[in-house]
């Protein structure tokens, strides 16, 4: 099965989704990549989402990826009195390790770390933000602080602290044994939350090693300060704007967007921007305007994928969620000016022979109208080279490993196809010119160009381009 777009969609699993003829169905409407919410998924909902999921891809006959997204460490006040509580703007409050039920003038928060942290003027945000408090003073286990935006208060809602860097790890004991199970059933990506310096995505690869790819979440200030160095260690990133939304100024959320899109292309990484993109599809068939202009402001600004949360995962229409955004990135992709924007956007290729290859393909395939770009690739980084370029022609990635295909899923433009290693120099011509054909990118007496590594099974070692024609014995 062909898409028809360059932009990846990822779906997430929930209640709504939650059977194999859902999913099915979910990929029919143009899901390449499916995302389990780790902080709503236990181990046993894990594993049969991942045995649905490959169930699937046997069917197709085609790769597809499972992203495991980590819950994050979660930082929340207690119980409060009678399960809510009513904050005025304008009062005085006292936060502490106390853990007796809350109240208009005292919250418990059990986290020692926070107050560690915390300064004189600055703020703790509740509830997504709904509620303000701005700290006046500060002990290593105490604060006072002014309601600055009150409201209804309710046990254990969220905390967030923006401004600071928080002496907390990334990966919470939940968040290991979560992991180990992911990395156990093999899924592909393992997205990291709560994600504030570089050494947080050392930690994570480090128990990865390498049986998955890494995707760190930007959600919070202090990775936008250190973001090269984070995009360095990570293999993805998802621009995480529900969070980042909370704790920068809403303002600077889509400027934010544009920078960590463009830096992760610039590294060849994939990007993926998430959160509330068709929100209204939770409960309505149609989304607003304003929705499908985010989603095309993203498709324009050349991220890898957009991503569906709680539409697809628990929302009344999951399947229209998913055909919305699919028509949304192929009506922006055929728009007269999305070529521009994207090439506007194009870094030069670094100096090694890989990048000159692949920065070559582009442009031979350009300049023959090539029907495509087919690439060899065991470890998947020819795939990631072709992408960071985003030609104007198809990119089919061929692989003899199943775990790249799935894990290509995900970025712009590659549609993979598992095969056997190519034995030789003709091999590798005659069975890329034969996928062409069979998988509908080309047709008899077209040409494409073949990108490979010689010698066959090096891992990163792309040196060969070839311009072949398909021939009518390829049928």
């Amino acid at each position: 099965m062909r898409r028809r777009r360059n932009v990846k969609i990822v779906a997430t699993l929930g209640p709504a989704s939650r059977d194999r003829q859902m999913i099915r169905r979910l990929f029919d409407a143009g899901a390449d990549v499916f995302r389990v919410n780790m902080s709503h998924t236990d181990h046993a909902g894990l594993a049969n989402y991942v045995a649905d999921i490959r169930a699937v891809e046997a069917e197709i006959e085609r790769p597809i990826g499972i992203l495991a997204d980590l819950q994050g460490p979660k930082l929340r006040i207690g119980a409060v009195t009678g399960g809510g509580v009513d904050l005025v703007a304008g009062s005085k409050i006292r936060i502490d390790l106390d853990p007796s039920p809350g109240d208009a003038h005292h919250l418990c928060l059990p986290h020692k770390e926070i107050f560690a942290v915390l300064k004189e003027g600055g703020q703790l945000l509740i509830d997504d933000g709904r509620l303000r408090l701005k700290v006046e003073t500060v002990s290593p286990e105490s604060a006072t602080a002014t309601v600055e935006v009150g409201g209804r208060l309710t046990d254990r809602k969220g905390v967030n602290v923006p401004d600071v860097v928080l002496p907390i790890a990334a990966l919470s004991v939940k968040d290991r044994a979560d992991l180990d199970r992911a990395l156990e059933l093999g899924v592909d990506w393992i997205a990291l939350s709560f994600v504030q310096r570089p050494e947080d995505v050392a930690e994570a690869r480090k128990i990865v090693g390498g049986r998955a790819g890494v995707l760190s979440k930007i959600e919070k200030p202090a990775a936008l300060e250190r973001l090269h160095e984070i995009i360095e260690l990570s293999d993805a990133l998802m621009v995480a704007r529900g969070d980042l939304g909370v704790e920068l100024p809403i303002e600077q959320v889509p400027p934010r967007q544009k920078q960590i899109t463009r830096a992760a292309r610039e590294a060849g990484k994939p990007v993926v921007v998430a959160t509330q993109m068709l929100e209204s599809m939770i409960s309505s068939p149609i989304p607003t305007r304003a929705e499908v202009s985010d989603v095309a402001t993203a498709v324009f600004d050349g991220a890898d994928a957009v991503m569906l949360s709680a539409e697809s995962a628990s929302g009344k229409y999951p399947v229209e969620a998913v055909e919305m955004m699919d028509r949304v990135a192929r009506s922006t992709e055929r728009d007269v000016h999305y070529r521009m924007f994207i090439d506007a956007q194009r870094s030069e290729p670094e100096s090694t022979t890989q990048d000159a290859i692949t920065a070559a393909s582009r442009q031979v395939a350009q300049t023959l109208k090539a029907a495509a770009i087919v690439c060899w690739t065991g470890s998947g980084s020819t795939g990631l080279r072709a992408a960071r370029e985003r030609p104007s022609v198809p990119i089919i990635v061929l692989t003899p490993v199943a775990g790249t295909g799935r894990r290509l899923a995900i970025a712009w433009g590659l549609h993979c196809v598992v095969t056997e290693d190519a034995h030789d120099f003709e091999d590798m011509v005659d069975r890329a010119c034969q996928i062409a054909f069979r998988e509908g990118f080309a047709q008899t007496n077209q040409r494409i160009v073949v990108t490979a590594g010689v010698p066959f099974g090096t891992p990163g070692a792309t040196n060969l381009l070839r311009v072949a024609f398909v021939g009518r014995r390829t049928g």
